[in-house]
């Protein structure tokens, strides 16, 4: 008899709880690790019984892709766009930070569920109600995704020094570098160790800048 506490055997089998112990697998052992068997141990099942409610592993990794694009506020319509978009890059990169390997996964799909497609055609509409030519539109779109894709690869790999905690990555300068030799690695590095550097403020910082560029460059055409 399983334990009073272990419920997975009682649950039903649905397409939404294998999608959601899919993305679970995903977050805490990567895409590599997601197997039919190994999907199937978690949800207490052999693999075949999956079969019945997902075609097979595309259909999970589209799925789970829908399920994390699902978490990203959208575009809403009538949203002016500066503002829209710079809500929806700091959603992307909350979100993102959380299922990074969604990243690869958005850019590399062939086939793309209905719920990432409503993203995808909410952003270029937006930007269209706003003015933007088709070309311009892309750009932006492009400009935006390859910025927020950026950060969050460098947020997950190269954490920051933050003021005051000796115990965090440098991430700067090797210690056997001079002054001498490299003045200005030197004075950005100690700069760097005595600030209270953040991802938030960073991420902002730089979207801020591209927003407005984006806006003096639309005004000007």
């Amino acid at each position: 008899m399983a334990p009073e506490n272990d419920t997975s055997s009682r649950q039903p089998l649905t397409r939404t709880r294998i999608l959601y112990a899919a993305v679970d697998l995903v977050d805490r052992q990567g895409l590599d690790a997601l197997t039919m068997r190994r999907l199937g141990a978690q949800l207490g099942v052999e693999a075949m019984a999956l079969y019945k409610h997902v075609a097979n592993k595309d259909d999970i990794l589209d799925g789970i892709l829908d399920l994390v694009v699902a978490e990203i506020e959208p575009p809403i319509e009538g949203t002016e766009w500066k503002i829209a978009m710079r809500r929806r890059a700091v959603s992307a990169r909350e979100i993102f930070r959380r299922h990074s390997w969604a990243v690869g996964l958005l850019e590399s799909r062939r086939s793309l569920g209905p719920t990432v497609l409503r993203y995808l055609d909410a952003i270029l509409g937006n930007l269209r109600s706003a003015g933007f030519a088709t070309e311009d539109a892309i750009h932006t779109f492009w400009i935006l995704d390859s910025y927020v894709y950026g950060h969050v690869i460098q947020e997950t790999s190269m954490p920051l020094r933050t003021a005051g905690d000796p115990t965090a990555p440098a991430g700067s300068v090797p210690e056997q570098m001079t002054a001498n030799e490299y003045p200005h690695l030197m004075e950005a590095g100690e700069h760097a160790r005595t600030s209270s550097y953040g991802f938030d403020e960073e991420f902002e910082f730089g979207l801020d800048l591209i927003l407005d560029a984006l806006e003096l460059t639309m005004a000007s055409a």
